[in-house]
């Protein structure tokens, strides 16, 4: 009896002993499941319905941009862009092997782009604008590669591929700097191109759009079987510029021809103006680069030809490029000197080939004799100009280079824009701790020495000239549309001053630019038989690196001036041969002239 009772309590120990074990298993998986559920449950079920939808994204159109008389120069077309998803289970080496061989794309190139994608459901973007061939090939194998497909996307299209390219700019694929700045806003995915360069960065706030995108249900593949829900893109501004299609690739087609004759092959630079607004017409630099190589996502092989080239394509250096202005200063010097009443228009100053305080004479080592002022503009007489600047002084050649806008920025809307340089003694001072002498006075006067400008800068100082002393911003944006067609922003001329000098001396200043380029002047050959009474200046830079650099500015008509050139060609020579034959070519556009006789006439003057 006892040894049965004792038995009895010891299998009750052991029922009540499983009972807590069990108890104590159900109360850690209803524990585990409140866990999950309230706790994690967002999470899990994230990627739930990761595995079953995906979010894809539908790239908006980047605004179109437009030249002054309505013609496209930037604008969007469709193309087929390859994307990865990850699925349950992770791509294979052998799949990654077969997507590069179809792609063209280094086998590490798209592991690594794969792998950065990982954290996301939204599609990685694995190659851009394909080929209907490419596309044929991977969709004949869409079953041997789960999780790609192949989606129709608006690209980025620069028509005329290197033309204005320092202008436009270019845009390439978000990245996850992009992303982290551009946090929160809107419209942002990861097929978002973003501005880069040129107006495609300055403006890419308002040309980008907002992305759309849509929500789809997916087999195990990965292939989207059902739409569950869209969300259109909103397209980007489109902007109408102030640019001439025509005298842009007048410009260009000048400068690609001097290359080709061995002249400018370091570098060139083109601005033209609207005088009477500050209005840009056109602006080139050379040498120049394809923005739709990085549309499509640039090759090694191209980025190379880019990168390796020492005169450096993507420089816009009508904005960025600094140059001693040579002789075109000597407008400056000039209009000091009557100014200050340091000459008069009608004294005669002696050339005989040198300076008779300082051993400095003219370029060619001629000696011209007597010149009154006009005179010696026309013929770029150096000692004549050296004389001007002792009796003016440094201080105030520095003091009228800065009235005409010298050694700061033009604001215009572009990123990179130089400041450029006046001489002065504090200059020297700081920089070299060297005093200052008389011959340093006699290089400033002459565009020499430390003296530094753009082009854009030597254009807007002609417009000053030519326009009567009123000096603008210059501007590429003439309207921003919204995206029914009405105006969200319009462009006006901006004065942002007035040159303090008689309009006596400006028109001084203007008769010895009109002599430049008659019988007499330093383009006249150039302008012999010109129909269109033109005003300029030409210049020879010293370059220490190599040959000197080449000027030549100018306006016209002379009466009523509705355009200005600057023209700088890097180791060029001089001005006449090197620069003058470009601006020549552009004015023949613009006025449809010589060679451009029998083209049409877009130059009307709307903006």
């Amino acid at each position: 009896m006892l040894e049965a009772l004792m038995k009895k309590k010891n299998q009750d120990g052991r029922f009540r002993y499983l009972f807590w074990i069990v108890i104590f298993i159900f109360a850690a998986l209803i524990s585990r499941l409140i866990y999950l559920q309230l706790i994690e449950g967002n999470y899990y079920h994230g990627l739930s319905d990761g595995n079953r939808l995906r979010a894809i994204p539908i790239a908006a159109m980047r605004g179109v941009m437009y030249d002054r008389n309505g013609q496209i120069l930037v604008g969007s077309r469709p193309s087929f862009m390859v994307t990865y998803v990850q699925t349950k289970k992770e791509i294979t080496d052998e799949e990654l092997s077969t997507l590069s061989s179809l792609l063209n794309v280094p086998k590490e190139k798209l592991k690594d782009k794969i792998e950065k994608g990982k954290t996301s459901f939204e599609p990685t973007v694995l190659a851009q604008d394909l080929t209907q061939d490419i596309v044929t090939r991977i969709e004949e194998r869409r079953n041997d590669l789960p999780g790609i497909s192949v989606d129709v996307q608006p690209i980025r299209y620069y028509p005329y591929n290197s033309m204005a390219a320092q202008i436009f700019g270019y845009v390439g694929q978000i990245d996850e700097e992009d992303m982290e700045r551009l946090k929160g806003q809107d419209g942002i995915s990861s097929i978002t191109q973003i501005g880069r360069a040129g107006l495609e960065a300055y403006y890419d706030d308002l040309l980008r759009g907002k992305d759309g995108g849509r929500q789809v249900e997916v087999d195990a593949t990965g292939t989207p079987v059902k739409e569950m829900e869209r969300k259109n893109p909103v397209p980007g501004h489109n902007f109408h510029l102030t640019i001439d299609l025509n005298l842009q690739k007048a410009a260009e087609d000048a400068m690609d021809k001097q290359v080709a004759n061995g002249i400018g092959t370091h570098g060139i630079a083109v601005v033209a103006v609207d005088p009477n607004t500050g209005a840009i017409l056109a602006m080139a630099s050379r040498p120049a680069y394809n923005p739709n190589w990085f549309t499509r996502g640039i090759t090694e092989k191209e980025w190379n030809e880019i990168n390796s080239n020492p005169n450096h394509p993507m420089e816009n250096r009508a904005i960025a490029g600094e140059y001693p202005p040579g002789s075109t200063f000597k407008l400056i010097t000039g209009t000091a000197a009557l100014e200050t009443k340091k000459v008069t228009p009608d004294e005669m100053i002696f050339d005989s080939g040198r300076h008779w305080l300082v051993d400095m004479r003219n370029a060619g080592g001629e000696a011209l004799g007597w010149l009154n002022f006009t005179e010696a503009l026309a013929k770029s007489d150096n000692v004549y100009f050296y004389e001007l600047g002792r009796r003016v002084g440094i201080d105030k050649l520095a003091e009228y280079a800065h009235m005409f806008g010298m050694g700061k920025k033009t604001g215009i809307a572009l990123r990179g824009e130089a400041s450029g340089l006046v001489a002065s003694e504090e200059y020297k001072k700081k920089n070299f701790d060297q005093d200052w002498y008389l011959g340093d006075t006699f290089n400033s006067a002459i565009g020499q020495g430390f003296q530094l400008v753009t082009p854009l800068q030597a254009a807007m100082i002609v417009s000053e000239v030519a326009n009567g002393g009123i000096q603008y911003k210059p501007f590429l944006v003439s309207r921003i549309d919204n995206l029914d067609g009405t105006p969200y922003k319009v462009f006006a001329p901006e004065q942002t001053g007035t040159l303090s000098v008689s309009k006596s001396t400006l028109d001084l200043v203007r008769e010895g630019m009109r002599n430049v380029a008659e019988e007499s002047g330093t383009a006249g050959s150039l302008f012999a038989d010109f129909p269109i009474q033109v005003a300029g200046k030409t210049g020879t830079a010293e370059n220490f690196g190599g040959v000197d650099h080449a000027w030549f500015v100018a306006y016209a008509p002379f009466d009523h001036p509705r355009i200005v050139i600057a023209v700088l060609t890097e180791q060029g020579g001089f001005g006449a041969l090197a620069s003058g034959p470009i601006a020549k070519s552009m004015l023949e556009e613009f006025f449809h002239v010589g060679a451009y006789a029998n083209t049409k006439d877009t130059n009307t003057e709307k903006e």
